[in-house]
Protein backbone atom coordinates (compact mmCIF):
# COMPACT_ATOMS: atom_id res chain seq x y z
CA UNK A 1 0.00 0.00 0.00
CA UNK A 2 1.75 3.58 -0.99
CA UNK A 3 1.62 5.58 1.61
CA UNK A 4 3.46 8.91 2.97
CA UNK A 5 5.76 9.23 5.45
CA UNK A 6 3.37 10.59 7.96
CA UNK A 7 0.31 8.63 8.10
CA UNK A 8 -2.63 9.92 9.89
CA UNK A 9 -4.28 6.96 11.11
CA UNK A 10 -8.50 6.77 12.79
CA UNK A 11 -10.95 4.95 12.98
CA UNK A 12 -14.54 5.75 12.08
CA UNK A 13 -16.83 6.46 15.33
CA UNK A 14 -20.56 7.43 15.84
CA UNK A 15 -19.95 10.98 17.36
CA UNK A 16 -17.91 11.63 14.04
CA UNK A 17 -14.28 12.91 15.63
CA UNK A 18 -12.61 11.08 12.84
CA UNK A 19 -14.64 12.73 10.31
CA UNK A 20 -14.19 15.96 12.01
CA UNK A 21 -10.48 15.51 11.96
CA UNK A 22 -10.15 14.24 7.89
CA UNK A 23 -12.43 16.75 6.99
CA UNK A 24 -11.05 19.60 8.42
CA UNK A 25 -7.07 19.53 7.67
CA UNK A 26 -6.61 20.07 4.34
CA UNK A 27 -4.00 21.89 2.46
CA UNK A 28 -2.59 25.21 3.45
CA UNK A 29 -2.90 27.73 0.31
CA UNK A 30 0.71 28.69 0.33
CA UNK A 31 1.76 25.14 -0.22
CA UNK A 32 1.23 23.19 -3.50
CA UNK A 33 -0.11 20.40 -2.05
CA UNK A 34 -3.16 18.61 -3.49
CA UNK A 35 -5.43 16.15 -1.95
CA UNK A 36 -6.03 12.62 -3.61
CA UNK A 37 -9.01 10.81 -2.43
CA UNK A 38 -8.75 6.50 -2.36
CA UNK A 39 -10.03 3.74 -0.93
CA UNK A 40 -9.13 -0.10 -0.19
CA UNK A 41 -11.10 -3.59 0.93
CA UNK A 42 -8.24 -5.95 2.01
CA UNK A 43 -9.79 -9.60 2.76
CA UNK A 44 -9.64 -11.37 5.80
CA UNK A 45 -10.37 -14.17 4.67
CA UNK A 46 -6.62 -15.54 6.06
CA UNK A 47 -8.45 -15.21 9.61
CA UNK A 48 -11.21 -17.08 8.45
CA UNK A 49 -13.78 -14.09 8.15
CA UNK A 50 -15.29 -14.41 5.03
CA UNK A 51 -17.90 -11.49 5.04
CA UNK A 52 -15.97 -8.38 6.51
CA UNK A 53 -12.84 -6.83 4.55
CA UNK A 54 -10.42 -4.32 6.11
CA UNK A 55 -12.00 -0.91 4.39
CA UNK A 56 -11.04 2.78 4.72
CA UNK A 57 -11.14 5.83 2.97
CA UNK A 58 -7.82 7.22 2.31
CA UNK A 59 -6.87 10.94 1.46
CA UNK A 60 -3.37 11.68 0.25
CA UNK A 61 -1.64 15.06 0.37
CA UNK A 62 0.82 15.47 -2.68
CA UNK A 63 3.41 18.04 -3.55
CA UNK A 64 3.68 19.14 -7.32
CA UNK A 65 6.25 17.12 -7.87
CA UNK A 66 3.65 14.19 -7.21
CA UNK A 67 5.59 13.16 -3.78
CA UNK A 68 3.39 11.71 -1.58
CA UNK A 69 3.55 13.98 1.64
CA UNK A 70 0.93 12.90 4.05
CA UNK A 71 -1.91 10.48 3.86
CA UNK A 72 -4.87 10.32 6.09
CA UNK A 73 -6.25 6.64 6.85
CA UNK A 74 -10.21 6.15 8.14
CA UNK A 75 -10.61 2.63 8.69
CA UNK A 76 -14.20 1.27 9.32
CA UNK A 77 -14.91 0.71 12.59
CA UNK A 78 -14.50 -3.11 14.18
CA UNK A 79 -15.98 -4.93 17.54
CA UNK A 80 -13.31 -8.05 18.73
CA UNK A 81 -12.10 -10.35 17.41
CA UNK A 82 -12.43 -8.54 14.04
CA UNK A 83 -10.97 -5.44 15.06
CA UNK A 84 -7.30 -6.95 15.65
CA UNK A 85 -7.43 -8.66 12.33
CA UNK A 86 -8.86 -5.53 10.27
CA UNK A 87 -5.95 -3.66 12.26
CA UNK A 88 -3.09 -6.25 11.36
CA UNK A 89 -3.79 -6.44 7.74
CA UNK A 90 -3.76 -2.66 7.67
CA UNK A 91 -0.63 -2.34 9.14
CA UNK A 92 1.47 -5.37 7.93
CA UNK A 93 0.34 -3.33 4.11
CA UNK A 94 1.08 0.29 5.73
CA UNK A 95 4.57 -0.55 6.79
CA UNK A 96 5.04 -2.16 3.09
CA UNK A 97 8.76 -3.23 2.12
CA UNK A 98 10.61 -3.47 5.92
CA UNK A 99 13.94 -2.46 3.28
CA UNK A 100 12.74 1.65 2.74
CA UNK A 101 12.07 4.17 5.30
CA UNK A 102 9.20 2.94 7.60
CA UNK A 103 6.37 5.74 7.97
CA UNK A 104 5.57 7.97 11.01
CA UNK A 105 1.55 6.75 12.42
CA UNK A 106 0.24 10.05 13.84
CA UNK A 107 -3.36 8.31 15.63
CA UNK A 108 -5.48 10.20 17.68
CA UNK A 109 -8.28 8.99 20.15
CA UNK A 110 -11.02 11.12 21.73
CA UNK A 111 -11.64 9.20 24.78
CA UNK A 112 -14.42 9.55 27.47
CA UNK A 113 -12.98 10.39 30.94
CA UNK A 114 -14.38 7.60 32.35
CA UNK A 115 -12.52 5.62 30.25
CA UNK A 116 -9.23 7.25 31.89
CA UNK A 117 -7.61 6.18 34.91
CA UNK A 118 -4.63 7.18 36.63
CA UNK A 119 -4.56 10.54 35.67
CA UNK A 120 -2.06 12.92 38.31
CA UNK A 121 -3.62 15.78 36.68
CA UNK A 122 -7.51 17.09 35.68
CA UNK A 123 -8.18 19.78 33.80
CA UNK A 124 -10.09 22.73 35.49
CA UNK A 125 -12.78 23.95 33.75
CA UNK A 126 -10.65 27.65 33.45
CA UNK A 127 -8.01 26.70 31.80
CA UNK A 128 -7.25 27.93 28.89
CA UNK A 129 -6.83 24.66 26.49
CA UNK A 130 -7.36 21.01 26.62
CA UNK A 131 -5.23 18.60 28.13
CA UNK A 132 -3.49 16.60 25.39
CA UNK A 133 -1.96 13.21 26.18
CA UNK A 134 1.00 12.40 23.93
CA UNK A 135 2.03 8.73 23.79
CA UNK A 136 5.29 7.99 21.61
CA UNK A 137 6.19 4.97 20.25
CA UNK A 138 9.67 4.38 18.61
CA UNK A 139 12.80 6.02 18.60
CA UNK A 140 12.72 9.86 18.81
CA UNK A 141 12.86 12.04 15.44
CA UNK A 142 12.39 15.46 15.27
CA UNK A 143 8.80 14.67 14.26
CA UNK A 144 8.54 12.68 17.48
CA UNK A 145 10.00 15.31 19.53
CA UNK A 146 8.02 18.21 18.33
CA UNK A 147 4.26 16.55 19.43
CA UNK A 148 6.08 15.95 22.72
CA UNK A 149 6.26 19.64 23.01
CA UNK A 150 3.41 19.58 22.31
CA UNK A 151 1.39 17.68 24.56
CA UNK A 152 1.86 16.29 27.91
CA UNK A 153 3.45 13.45 28.95
CA UNK A 154 1.00 10.94 30.75
CA UNK A 155 1.87 9.79 34.36
CA UNK A 156 2.69 6.21 34.96
CA UNK A 157 -0.47 5.06 36.48
CA UNK A 158 -2.19 6.09 33.48
CA UNK A 159 -4.94 3.46 31.75
CA UNK A 160 -6.65 4.13 29.01
CA UNK A 161 -9.84 1.56 29.02
CA UNK A 162 -10.48 1.47 25.13
CA UNK A 163 -10.33 -1.85 23.05
CA UNK A 164 -9.07 -0.01 19.74
CA UNK A 165 -6.23 2.08 21.62
CA UNK A 166 -5.22 -1.32 23.62
CA UNK A 167 -5.43 -3.07 20.55
CA UNK A 168 -3.05 -0.79 18.47
CA UNK A 169 -0.80 0.20 21.06
CA UNK A 170 0.12 -3.83 21.23
CA UNK A 171 0.14 -4.19 17.65
CA UNK A 172 2.80 -0.95 16.81
CA UNK A 173 4.95 -2.33 19.79
CA UNK A 174 5.14 -5.60 18.46
CA UNK A 175 5.69 -4.21 14.74
CA UNK A 176 7.86 -1.96 15.88
CA UNK A 177 6.04 1.17 13.97
CA UNK A 178 7.19 4.56 14.75
CA UNK A 179 3.86 6.00 16.39
CA UNK A 180 2.54 8.98 18.24
CA UNK A 181 -0.61 8.86 19.88
CA UNK A 182 -2.94 12.03 20.92
CA UNK A 183 -5.09 11.47 23.58
CA UNK A 184 -7.80 13.69 24.28
CA UNK A 185 -11.13 13.76 26.46
CA UNK A 186 -14.63 14.74 26.16
CA UNK A 187 -15.62 15.53 30.09
CA UNK A 188 -12.54 17.17 31.24
CA UNK A 189 -14.56 20.01 31.85
CA UNK A 190 -18.02 20.79 33.46
CA UNK A 191 -20.45 18.51 31.87
CA UNK A 192 -23.37 21.41 31.26
CA UNK A 193 -20.18 23.03 29.08
CA UNK A 194 -21.27 21.21 25.72
CA UNK A 195 -18.60 23.13 23.60
CA UNK A 196 -15.77 21.98 25.17
CA UNK A 197 -15.28 18.71 23.38
CA UNK A 198 -15.05 21.26 19.99
CA UNK A 199 -11.92 22.82 21.69
CA UNK A 200 -10.38 19.25 22.43
CA UNK A 201 -10.79 18.63 18.56
CA UNK A 202 -9.37 21.74 17.48
CA UNK A 203 -6.18 21.47 19.78
CA UNK A 204 -5.39 18.17 18.25
CA UNK A 205 -6.17 18.99 14.90
CA UNK A 206 -4.04 21.94 15.37
CA UNK A 207 -1.46 19.60 16.73
CA UNK A 208 -1.52 17.66 13.58
CA UNK A 209 -1.90 20.43 11.16
CA UNK A 210 1.65 21.91 12.58
CA UNK A 211 3.24 18.71 12.42
CA UNK A 212 2.14 17.44 8.94
CA UNK A 213 1.76 20.88 7.21
CA UNK A 214 -1.98 20.89 6.35
CA UNK A 215 -3.94 23.50 7.60
CA UNK A 216 -6.89 22.51 10.45
CA UNK A 217 -10.49 24.80 10.01
CA UNK A 218 -12.08 24.91 12.71
CA UNK A 219 -15.51 26.07 10.83
CA UNK A 220 -15.44 22.67 9.30
CA UNK A 221 -15.76 20.61 12.26
CA UNK A 222 -18.78 18.77 12.67
CA UNK A 223 -19.31 17.07 16.24
CA UNK A 224 -22.26 15.05 16.81
CA UNK A 225 -21.94 13.10 19.73
CA UNK A 226 -24.75 9.91 20.07
CA UNK A 227 -27.29 10.35 22.45
CA UNK A 228 -28.74 7.39 24.70
CA UNK A 229 -30.86 6.66 26.91
CA UNK A 230 -30.57 5.08 30.17
CA UNK A 231 -31.91 1.97 28.76
CA UNK A 232 -29.42 1.73 25.74
CA UNK A 233 -26.73 1.85 28.11
CA UNK A 234 -28.08 -1.31 29.67
CA UNK A 235 -27.09 -4.09 26.81
CA UNK A 236 -29.02 -7.36 29.22
CA UNK A 237 -32.19 -5.27 27.92
CA UNK A 238 -31.05 -6.13 24.13
CA UNK A 239 -32.06 -9.65 24.67
CA UNK A 240 -35.70 -8.83 25.14
CA UNK A 241 -35.98 -6.94 22.09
Amino acid sequence: MKVAPMVVLMFRDTEGFASAISEALHPDPSSSFTRLEDSFDLSLEGYGIKHIKASATVSHFVDNQGTYKVSIVVMQHYEPPVLACALNEVLNNIAGDKSSLMPTLLVPFLVESSKVKGQSKSLRSDESKPLIFGIRIGENTDIMQALLNKTHEPPPSLQIQLETFACFLHFVRVMKLPTFFLIGQTSQYMENNSTKPHEVIHVIGEILASTTGLQFSKERVVWNPKKTSGESKEPWRALYG
